[in-house]
């Protein structure tokens, strides 16, 4: 989370400090990458998986993949109720 504020705060900044600084203060939001560690879309991908915590899964069928709800014995908080 440190990094996606650091990341957001650079080029959020970057932007906003245009009118007072100039075009140079554009040369910050490059460091954000630095901050993000690759790709903001991989970033904004890890932190949508961070938030949903497995209430959301990937389901496949024919070649053709949805998201949607989590079985409620996905989230291990229901018991097994089958005998064994």
């Amino acid at each position: 989370m440190a990094r996606g504020v650091i990341g957001f705060g650079l080029i959020i900044g970057s932007i906003a400090l245009v009118p007072y600084v100039g075009p140079a203060s554009l040369l910050a939001a490059p460091l954000a990458l630095i901050a993000f560690r690759g790709c903001p879309t991989c970033w904004m991908v890890g932190l949508a998986q961070t938030i949903s915590r497995g209430r959301l899964e990937r389901q496949c069928v024919d070649g053709v993949c949805t998201l949607a709800k989590a079985h409620p014995a996905a989230d291990g908080n229901a018991q097994d109720t089958t005998s064994r």
